[in-house]
C-alpha cells in the first residue's frame, strides 16, 4: 500500500509540472473578432474581450497561460467548441503533425485587424506557452502593463468568441 501512495504521488508530481513552467507547440491559429460568429455579447465567460487575448483548450493550455506568437503575446481566457474538437487542425492539416495541432483562437477589436493578420502569418506556428506563475510569464506581464499582475490579468480577462478558419 505505501507504494501504491508513493507511485501515485510521484504521477501526480510529473503531472503537475506538465503544466508548469514553459514550452511549445505547433498550433493551427485562427482569428475572432468583436460581433463575429454568435454576437457581440457571445462570450463564454462573462468578461469583456479586447486584443491581447486567445481562446484555446483548458485541458491543453491553462487559463491565464500566455501564448507567445511571432509578433506577440496573449493571454489564454476563453474556449469554445471548435477549439476544443480542433474542427480546423483536422480540417486543413496536410500531414499527421499538423492534423493533431492544437487551436489557437487569437481576438482582434477588428474585422479588417483579424483578417489582416490571418492573411500576413502561416495558418500553423510553433507558439510558446508560458503557464501562471512562471517567472518568464510574470516578466512578460510586468513589460506589457507594469500595474497588471498576472492573477489580474487572467482573472479579469474575458472572451467571446467567433472565428475564422
Amino acid at each position: 500500500m505505501k507504494g501504491l501512495i508513493t507511485a501515485v504521488g510521484f504521477v501526480l508530481l510529473f503531472a503537475c509540472q506538465a503544466f508548469a513552467g514553459e514550452h511549445s507547440a505547433l498550433a493551427r491559429i485562427t482569428v475572432y473578432w468583436h460581433g463575429e460568429g454568435s454576437g457581440e455579447d457571445a462570450s463564454w465567460n462573462g468578461t469583456q474581450l479586447r486584443d491581447g487575448h486567445c481562446a484555446v483548450d483548458p485541458h491543453k493550455i491553462p487559463y491565464g497561460s500566455n501564448v507567445v506568437f511571432r509578433d506577440a503575446a496573449c493571454v489564454a481566457v476563453d474556449t469554445g467548441p471548435d477549439v476544443v474538437n480542433r474542427k480546423a487542425a483536422r480540417s486543413c492539416g496536410r500531414n499527421s503533425a499538423e492534423r493533431n495541432a492544437i487551436i489557437i483562437d487569437r481576438f482582434f477589436d477588428t474585422k479588417q485587424k483579424a483578417l489582416a493578420w490571418a492573411r500576413t502569418h502561416p495558418h500553423f506556428m510553433t507558439v510558446r506557452i508560458l503557464t501562471p506563475g512562471t517567472k518568464q510569464a510574470t516578466k512578460l506581464v510586468a513589460a506589457k502593463n507594469p500595474r497588471s499582475s498576472p492573477t489580474n490579468i487572467a482573472s479579469s480577462a474575458t472572451t467571446s468568441w467567433g472565428r475564422m478558419e
